[in-house]
């Protein structure tokens, strides 16, 4: 990576996935001595949106308070790993399926909706409250400018919604984080001017195809729960990884160039099999450091 991209896409994936893709960002921004707070626009979904919202508003990237990756590694000491999805076969699927992406993700979108609101309606609405971040992200501090976009699913309907996008309902920014971030199950849905919403993984663990891509615009994509390599849901690893590619699929028929980073074996290992946990988050985010470093 010699430059800055363009827009920076980042996906779900609980606490572990915050932690990854901190450290991914931070290690690139080391390596290549550049700065993502600087990107002209970013997508988040749940975790990716915390992360996005703290770019956004010109906070500084974790870095690892240590200097080993586990015991006996130095952070940034290359593993001798190859790449386990070769750019030139990304590149090749991306292009066979640009074509019909687009439609693709269209023609579902209605189905999708009618899937996801029938799914959530049976749901119970008792759990914890989600997370709150006024305090965190207060107005004064991050603004919806144009810059940020964050993904919910609003509850009653099913539909995706781009807090920050065109025709986007208003909130605020600690608002649509609440919103993105209440994973069912786990969190009650967030309250925004009478309606409930949902985290945005329900409709995509990325999102990554209402990026305002153009032609020749150069998109990044961290994705945690698309990894080759687990511990976590195998299932559902293939399935995000399909999405993907036909969402950035999407993105290289309008004529963006996309890059797509994912947790290699070692950032896999210390992210485990429970996305949410707060256990080895520091380690978790020096795998990522150091992954960033390499990449």
């Amino acid at each position: 990576m010699n430059e800055r991209p363009d827009i920076l896409v980042l996906g779900g994936g609980g606490r572990q996935g915050d932690a990854w893709m901190t450290g991914v960002l931070a290690g690139l921004e080391d390596a290549h001595g550049i700065a993502f707070a600087g990107c002209d626009h970013f997508v988040g979904t749940s975790a990716g949106a915390i992360v996005a919202a703290k770019l956004a508003a010109g906070r500084s990237l974790r870095r690892p308070v240590s200097s080993g990756v586990g015991a006996g590694t130095e952070v940034g000491a290359g593993t001798g790993e190859p790449s386990p999805w070769p750019t030139w076969a990304v590149d090749s699927a991306m292009a066979v399926a640009a074509p019909f992406a687009s439609i693709g993700l269209r023609l579902a979108s209605r189905p999708a909706e009618m899937v996801r609101s029938t799914a959530l309606g049976a749901l119970s609405r008792e759990a914890e409250a989600a997370p709150d971040f006024r305090q965190a992200f207060a107005e004064r501090r991050v603004r919806f400018d144009g810059r940020v976009r964050i993904v919910a699913v609003e509850r009653e309907s099913g539909r995706r919604v781009v807090f920050g996008g065109p025709g986007a309902p208003h909130a605020t920014v600690a608002q649509a984080l609440t919103a993105s971030c209440a994973l069912p199950l786990v969190f009650a849905p967030a309250v925004i001017d009478g309606r409930e919403y949902v985290d945005g993984a329900v409709w995509s663990p990325t999102n990554a195809d209402v990026a305002p891509a153009s032609r020749d615009a150069h998109v990044l994509i961290l994705a945690t729960m698309a990894s080759r390599y687990g511990p976590w849901n195998a299932a559902l690893r293939a399935a995000t990884g399909a999405l993907l590619l036909a969402e950035a699929s999407a993105l290289k028929a309008r004529g963006a160039h996309v890059r797509i980073i994912t947790p290699d074996r070692g950032s896999a290992a210390s992210i485990g099999t429970d996305l949410m946990s707060d256990e080895r988050l520091a380690e978790t985010g020096a795998a990522g450091y150091a992954q960033g470093l390499r990449a």
